[in-house]
């Protein structure tokens, strides 16, 4: 966490936590959702707008974290930002190394290196989840030939689980209200 962020923390400690406006999706992107998107539907039916600044996505990503339900959060100053998931706390990105010796790169949405695949899943969408070190992350769509191929390489065997188990299973929350 920043230090500016710590320092607002201190100086305001009783700032009420914001609900239903940011969001991200299941390729890693952040969605800013405002009192009008929120009001036309649920996420991520109604996504609402895309976080394009490289610079605030940095500060985010710094700054995200979880509270003691399982709740993912954006610290923003000493306010908590809660975040709607439409999948998994951390969005996965694979890249194959060495195909001969099976050896595969995993880096979450936040740009922080995986070093440890605990278990793999599918759910009944045939979407990959990893449980790394970092919690859960759903491997991005984009990156499911490398993750394919390692499956096929026995790097990692998928068991399944229906989607709606996963968060009390794994210790997240996809919609966290007050």
């Amino acid at each position: 966490m920043d230090d500016i962020v710590k320092a607002a923390i201190k100086k305001w400690p009783n700032v009420p936590h914001c609900y239903g406006w940011l969001a991200l999706d299941a390729r890693g992107d952040w969605y800013l959702r405002d009192e009008p998107t929120q009001a036309a539907g649920p996420f991520p039916q109604v996504k609402g707008s895309r976080i394009e600044h490289y610079k605030f996505k940095e500060f985010i990503h710094r700054n995200y974290e979880h509270d003691e339900r399982g709740a993912w959060f954006f610290q923003n100053g000493p306010q908590r930002v809660y975040l709607q998931l439409e999948a998994a706390p951390w969005v996965l990105g694979v890249r194959a190394l060495g195909v001969p010796d099976g050896r595969y790169e995993v880096m979450t949405h936040t740009g922080l290196p995986v070093h440890d695949v605990r278990s793999s899943w599918l759910d009944e969408q045939g979407r990959l989840f990893l449980e790394t070190e970092h919690g859960l992350g759903l491997v991005r769509s984009m990156d499911m030939d490398a993750a394919a191929d390692a499956v096929g390489a026995e790097v990692w065997t998928p068991q399944e689980m229906a989607f709606a188990d996963m968060p009390a299973h794994f210790g997240f929350v996809c919609q966290p209200a007050p």
